[in-house]
Formats: structure tokens, sequence, C-alpha cells
């Protein structure tokens, strides 16, 4: 397992629709939410995890009931600069727009900001 102090970006392929299978259709956007933040921190080791708003609207565009069966998703760990902060480090999570996400395999990204 990597250590867990340093940054780093990778682009996962999550698939919703087990995860949303039997949920209730009027609560399948909100529980997708959940399942997302739960699957940044299960792979970048952070409790704090934060979604960006383009992600948000792609999940609801077609309404609570029909999230996509599966996304492309860029998870970022960086560094914390807030004073308070209780973690080092937080996970990022942004959508990556592709024609399909089938057969998508998790690629580490090399980040240019750096």
């Amino acid at each position: 397992m990597a250590i867990k102090q340093d940054v780093v970006t990778r682009e996962y392929t999550i698939n919703l629709h087990k995860r949303l299978h039997g949920v209730h259709f009027k609560k399948r956007a909100p529980k997708a939410v959940k399942e997302i933040k739960k699957f940044a921190t299960l792979h970048m080791g952070t409790t704090d995890v934060r979604l960006d708003p383009r992600l948000n609207v792609q999940l609801w565009s077609r309404g609570v009931q029909g999230v996509s069966t599966r996304l492309r998703l860029r998870i970022s760990r960086k560094r914390n600069d807030e004073e308070d902060a209780k973690e080092k480090l937080f996970a990022f999570v942004e959508p990556v727009n592709v024609p399909s996400a089938k057969g998508l395999h998790t690629v580490n990204v090399e980040d240019d900001e750096e």
C-alpha cells in the first residue's frame, strides 16, 4: 500500500449501477453522492472528501432517478492549507468527460501544477 502522505491524482471508473441496485428511485442521486465519497475515502485514505460542483451537476443532470451507470472520476489527494484543519490532506473529486467510461482502467495522472 502506498504511503498516504503524498499528493497524488488518479483517474478511476466507478460502477454506480451495482452501488445503487435496489435503492428507492427517489433516493438514487443522493445515494450516488454518498457512494462516491465512500469510494474516494477508501482509495485515497482521507475522511475529508470534497466534490467538484460540475460533478454534482453531472450526477443530477437526468434527475433524481436517472443516475449514470458508470462515471469516470479524477480523484486528487491535496494538501490542506487551513489552520484549523483536522487532517493534512483532503480528496478532491471531479468528473472526466469521456465518450464511454466502459473498459477504462485506473490511471495515475501527472500534475502540471506542482
